[in-house]
């Protein structure tokens, strides 16, 4: 299992897409710093929200939940 993980709408993607996913989302933070929103239009999504599960970095990737505000990763058991 690789150590970055994306949850799309509840359902973990593999590995292999996870890792494609968080590559393309830290191009974009590198050019659109905070720019969540952005990135989730660009993923023809609605939301892309990144979150600490029992220290393994996660982005909860959602087609249906209002984006939030770019703050700290919030801290979660996992």
């Amino acid at each position: 299992m690789t150590a970055l993980r994306v949850v799309l709408d509840g359902a973990a993607l593999p590995d292999d897409e996870a890792r494609a996913f968080w590559k393309r989302f830290s191009v974009w933070m590198d050019g659109h710093e905070g720019d969540l929103a952005g990135f989730a239009k660009s993923e023809e999504l609605a939301s892309v929200q990144p979150e600490m599960h029992g220290g393994v970095p996660v982005l909860l990737a959602s087609r249906t939940q209002a984006q939030s505000p770019y703050t700290s990763a919030p801290k979660r058991r996992p």
